[in-house]
């Protein structure tokens, strides 16, 4: 990755787009992250899918720990 840094935060209504270009010289991915404010683009060459799947992984991490808080705070409360 260049380097780039960015912090927002992600809501319910987060919506994310996935489009290939074939492009017979120089093909790519562009996976779009887009809120109402604002947009995160990555662009994926041939030979970075295990880059998205790393990605992908740390955000399925990132989820599982978020449930995990939500449940611990619900659990809090109800106590």
């Amino acid at each position: 990755m260049n380097r780039l840094s960015a912090s927002g935060y992600l809501q319910p209504d987060t919506r994310t787009y996935v489009t290939p270009y074939p492009d017979s010289t120089r093909p790519f991915v562009s996976l779009r992250i887009e809120g109402d404010d604002a947009e995160i683009t990555f662009f994926v060459r041939p030979g970075s899918a295990d880059a998205l799947r790393t990605l992908a992984a740390a955000a399925t991490e990132a989820a599982a720990a978020l449930d995990t808080l939500t449940a611990g705070a619900t659990e809090a409360t109800r106590s």
